[in-house]
């Protein structure tokens, strides 16, 4: 049976965002800005890192397991690096801070790193990348997370989702886009699955609890993530964790809590690189090559059961201009999920 959705535009699901946000404590500027970076997700199709994430972030504030006001603080910085302390601020809040010494640092040095301690969820690794980027620079941002993927051959969660994402200079909609997730797919989408009634996942998605491969929605919840790749994706992890966490100082692996985690703050770390492209080369040489490089992608001859080859975030700029006309489709399960949360703040869902 075809899923229910619910269709809305973008404007009012932001504003919905933001009131529920606000009710949990959040100043209205904050929750402005923090509703904007979910829905921008939500329109380009990344609906697990989504205003679904309401869900667990309402929820945790009320839990007192972050602090709502503070912004972090820089506990070093020399030439193009810098350490920083989220102090257990808000993710979003806190990354947007960071993405402004990276670019600052980048422009005065030509890379920087900014490596982030005790901090919460950012939400999408591709707008912080994409905010970097947008400065002429070349964006890389991490992140650890809530320990739920074992390492290779293992059945105990070690690793998050662990994700790596860049972003390049460009026109908007346009740029190559790589966000990915470290296992085969985001555990937000285990969570949707879940939201939206959904017994079954595909396989390739998750261990059972036991580390055996499942297809059962509800035994993946209970479960654990894939690593992508079986051994290379359990490579890709523990590079991030020493990136965002080892070098940071901060909580690394199952000393990370989580937002499904509400008896601890999260402590997760996060990474954010900048390289200014005019230091190799004039931004619109750079932009020439890139489109030959592209092009020369998008040039191959398709395999059978396929009409085009695509690159890093085009099917996501896609997504982004169609549901920028026609509206943001949330399934009716999540859309429930949010309206139960909303009910906890005192937010009425709009109709």
């Amino acid at each position: 049976m075809a899923e229910e959705y619910v269709v809305i535009q973008a404007e009012p699901l932001r504003a919905y965002a933001a009131q529920m946000l606000e009710g949990a404590g959040v100043s209205s500027e904050r929750a402005a800005f923090i509703a904007h970076t979910l829905v921008e997700a939500n329109l380009r199709g990344v609906d697990s890192h989504g205003v679904q994430l309401l869900n667990f972030y309402v929820e945790h504030m009320a839990m007192r397991c972050m602090d709502l006001e503070t912004s972090g603080h820089v506990v070093t910085e020399s030439g193009g690096t810098m350490t920083y302390s989220a102090d257990n601020g808000i993710g979003q809040i806190v990354s947007d801070v960071c993405c402004d010494h990276v670019i600052r640092l980048a422009k005065e040095h030509g890379v920087s790193l900014v490596t982030v301690r005790d901090s919460n969820h950012f939400g999408a690794a591709a707008f912080w990348s994409q905010k970097i980027a947008r400065a002429g620079l070349i964006g890389v941002s991490f992140c650890n997370a809530t320990p739920l993927v074992p390492p290779w051959q293992g059945k105990e969660p070690r690793f998050g989702t662990n994700p790596i994402c860049m972003a390049l200079p460009g026109a908007a909609e346009t740029s190559w886009l790589l966000d990915m997730a470290t296992t085969t797919v985001a555990m937000g989408k285990i969570f949707k699955a879940n939201f939206s009634g959904e017994p079954t996942i595909p396989a390739g998605w998750a261990f059972d609890s036991e580390g055996v491969p499942t297809t059962d929605t509800q035994k993946a919840i209970k479960g654990m993530p894939m690593p992508l790749g079986g051994y290379k994706g359990y490579g890709l992890a523990m590079m991030v964790e020493i990136l965002v966490a080892v070098l940071s100082g901060g909580a690394m692996s199952t000393e990370v809590g989580g937002v499904r985690i509400r008896t601890r703050p999260m402590r997760c770390g996060q990474a954010f690189i900048g390289i200014d492209v005019a230091r190799y080369m004039p931004l619109n040489e750079f932009h020439a090559r890139m489109d030959w490089l592209t092009g020369n992608m998008k040039s191959t001859p398709p395999s059978a059961g396929f009409e085009e080859v695509l690159v890093a975030g085009e099917p996501e700029w896609r997504m982004a201009r169609k549901r920028k006309v026609d509206g943001i489709p949330l399934a009716k399960g999540v859309w429930e999920e949010l309206a139960r949360t909303a009910a906890k703040v005192n937010v009425k869902a709009p109709q």
